[in-house]
């Protein structure tokens, strides 16, 4: 471990409320959804991807995204963010800023395969990216972070898989444009600990690319989302993307799974001594409306384990 635990924060980007919430095929009110982010902050978070600024058409679940930015809980240290895929997201986000959204940062999407950014955004990677640097350098300059996210790292659903000098090529592009932090995406949850080590064998070789601005985000589809974090601690980074719950997936990627669950991800991490900020029970709780809302159980197991010695049904949570 390259650093002692107990002297090694590890940062929690919570992902629920946009990417756990946008491939659920039956509508989730808005009023459920300030209810999840509420107890997430109530939780402890203080990272938390909130909504995206995208065509209803495109994804029907997030077409509330302007009220949902108006209802934000404020919360001092609470970072929200938003996806924002072009330049009218990036209108509706100010918009909702100016209305008095306590939003605080932007999300921007590109993928490491052609094929899936094709089919996910209906661009290239190279006129995704020329179409951000609009967007990014007009967030900038309205004093917004920005968030690059590069998904299909380690695989494509389109053309299987792929070469850490592609992923990493992308996130340069993205971190040399302006954002502050870019989150590499294992869309499909075909990684495993040694594809994990080759692509930060390169990260760590490149002297432009500072641990701290990179992020990961798993999911858990063949189950190797934890034993990736473990692999990438060791190699010193710090912040990982994970959903309450175990919820989300992929449109775009057929058979993926959900996103790392928050839950198991804190429960590993705070067990080993290192320091989160979150607070377990409470993040149960969070899940736990979200599990009622949605007529069903969390893939978390975690979530399952802390329900059931709870002695409470799903209903009761």
């Amino acid at each position: 471990m390259s650093a002692a635990p107990g002297h090694m924060p590890v940062r929690v980007v919570e992902v629920g409320p946009r990417d756990g919430l946008q491939n659920e095929p039956m509508p989730v009110s808005t009023e459920v959804k300030v209810g999840f982010i509420a107890r997430l902050v109530a939780a402890g978070h203080t990272r938390i991807e909130a909504t995206s600024f995208v065509s209803p058409r495109a994804i029907p679940q997030l077409a509330d995204s302007t009220e949902v930015a108006r209802r934000l809980p404020r919360a001092e240290g609470v970072r929200y963010t938003a996806l924002v895929p072009n330049r009218r997201g990036l209108d509706a986000f100010l918009a909702a800023r100016d209305a008095g959204s306590p939003l605080h940062e932007i999300a921007v999407f590109t993928g490491a395969t052609d094929r899936f950014v094709l089919a996910n955004i209906g661009v290239t990677i190279s006129e995704s990216i020329a179409a951000f640097r609009d967007i990014v350098a007009r967030a900038t300059t309205e004093g917004l972070g920005v968030r690059g996210y590069v998904s299909t790292v380690f695989g494509c659903p389109y053309e299987g898989r792929v070469a850490p000098e592609r992923g990493l090529a992308v996130a340069r592009t993205l971190l040399e444009m302006g954002c502050a932090e870019v989150s590499v995406a294992d869309t499909l949850g075909v990684a495993t600990p040694a594809d994990v080590e080759r692509f930060l064998d390169l990260w760590q070789a490149a002297s432009d690319l500072a641990m701290d601005r990179l992020a990961l985000h798993f999911h858990d589809t063949r189950g190797t989302a934890l034993p990736n974090v473990l692999t990438a601690l060791r190699r010193g980074v710090t912040t990982f993307d994970a959903s309450a719950g175990g919820l989300g997936g992929c449109p775009y990627a057929p058979g993926a799974a959900g996103n790392l669950a928050s839950e198991d991800l804190v429960y590993m991490l705070e067990g080993m001594g290192f320091s989160t900020g979150i607070d377990l029970g409470r993040l149960v709780d969070a899940s736990s409306h979200m599990a009622v809302a949605l007529g069903r159980k969390m893939p978390s197991r975690t979530w399952q384990a802390e329900v059931a010695r709870r002695g409470a049904g799903m209903a009761d949570a």
